[in-house]
């Protein structure tokens, strides 16, 4: 398909962008083998056939091949953008052009459009909604209750998405089966841990080109992406300090060798400070107050809430840019604190959040939820469900075989003995 042949609704930057966003696309399959073989099964089998599904993601390569997924396996499918500041336009356009996928995403869209965007995937009255943060759900649940009765169910691979469908089911109001891929293995092992882990710090680097070695970095939260951010930053040559309100993830953190304290103390050491809480003002007021002059500080949880922008204004007489994705706030005390993406998701916003490879697994994980939710229509309880142990386990089994890699089965006799309790040692 063409940029002329185009007959769908749509909004984009610059459909003229098409091209290079097909060849960034192809380039990204080359590293996503286990979605490419379930695009194929989905091809065949079309077990998405005649579902509507209203997908809100971060509109990027990786995310191009799961809604190229979605399509092959018969889904009337409409993408639109999580993050304001973490959509590829090239992507957007090819998706539309090359691929006949409506998109409605800008990178850089102001709040009035995400939320504008966020209607049309409510328009489409989806049966399945894929959430990235749970914003579409919410406002479906809060705004459009007559539409709940076409809702299959939805997927959430976020942590903070998470939060808050438990607050909505713990409040009573989530009445549809919400499928939870963020806590399956193959997905906040690799995405959260080696992905988060990476492309945070890609980011951060391409945003100010900081040599990591010998700075105080300051992580706030410990969960899987805080344990991918502290690792890779301290295998940089970083000496982390984590700041935690988990006191069994914070004696995690010790044992894992890094330092851990209050964010009150924490505030005045760190050079860099990168927060993966997925809560709301982790740095405020009283931090800023005390950081260093010139501390740079960014966020990798997925709302643009954990850092406290509004006090950093109020607290600075003048605020510019003094690189890409990099502004500086100077403080009416003297000293400046400079914020790195506008605060939102500094990997995505600065960089091309995670490689291809470990979306891979993520994606397979909401392709093959979305099929659960669609085979098991009407017979799932309202709430949080796992995704499968077996669907976790195949999309690892599929890795390992496209990685060339083979492991160990249990002999006959092994498998007596592991499920027997009448065989002792």
């Amino acid at each position: 398909m063409t940029a002329t042949q185009v007959q769908f609704k749509y909004d984009i930057k610059d459909i003229a962008l098409a091209s290079q966003g097909k060849q960034r696309i192809e380039w990204a399959g080359r590293e996503m083998p286990v979605l490419r073989q379930i695009q194929e099964r989905f091809s065949q089998e079309k077990p998405l056939a005649g579902i509507r599904i209203s997908a809100c993601c971060h509109v990027t390569t990786e995310t191009a091949h799961l809604a190229i997924a979605l399509k092959q396996g018969g889904a009337d499918a409409v993408l639109i953008a999580s993050n304001p500041l973490s959509t590829q336009d090239d992507v957007a356009s090819s998706l539309v052009a090359d691929y006949g996928i409506p998109v409605y995403a800008i990178k850089g869209e102001d709040n009035d459009t995400y939320h504008r965007h966020v209607e049309v995937a409510l328009d489409h009255r989806p049966n399945i909604i894929i959430d990235d943060g749970s914003d579409v759900v919410a406002t479906l649940v809060k705004e459009r209750q007559q539409q709940l009765s076409d809702l299959i169910g939805t997927t959430e691979e976020t942590t903070t998405g998470i939060v808050r469908l438990r607050a909505m089911f713990n409040d009573g109001v989530l009445s549809f089966p919400a499928m939870n891929v963020n806590d399956a293995d193959t997905k906040h092992f690799f995405d959260n841990r080696y992905g988060t882990g990476q492309s945070t710090l890609d980011g951060i680097l391409r945003a100010t080109n900081i040599l990591l070695a010998g700075k105080n970095v300051v992580v706030a939260g410990y969960g899987w992406c805080g344990k991918g951010t502290a690792l890779r930053a301290r295998g940089m040559g970083a000496n982390v300090i984590v700041t935690e309100i988990d006191p069994t993830r914070a004696i995690e953190a010790v044992m894992d060798g890094f330092r851990v304290m209050p964010m009150e103390q924490a505030a005045s050491q760190g050079d860099l400070f990168i927060t993966v809480t997925g809560n709301k003002h982790v740095i405020r007021r009283e931090h800023f107050e005390a950081m260093k002059d010139g501390a740079l500080v960014c966020n990798a949880g997925h709302f643009d809430i954990e850092i406290d922008l509004k006090s950093l204004k109020e607290m600075s007489s003048e605020v510019k840019q003094v690189r890409n994705f990099t502004e500086q706030y100077l403080l009416n005390s003297g000293k400046s604190v400079i914020v790195l993406g506008e605060g939102r998701l500094v990997n995505l916003a600065a960089a091309e959040g995670h490689p291809s490879a470990v979306m891979d697994m993520s994606f397979a994980n909401q392709a093959l939820a979305c099929e659960y939710l669609a085979v098991n229509k009407g017979k799932l309880e309202p709430g949080l469900h796992s995704i499968p142990e077996e669907v976790d386990k195949e999309i690892a089994r599929l890795k390992l075989k496209a990685m060339g890699i083979e492991i160990d089965a249990l002999t006959a006799e092994q498998q007596i003995y592991i499920n027997s309790w009448t065989v002792g040692t």
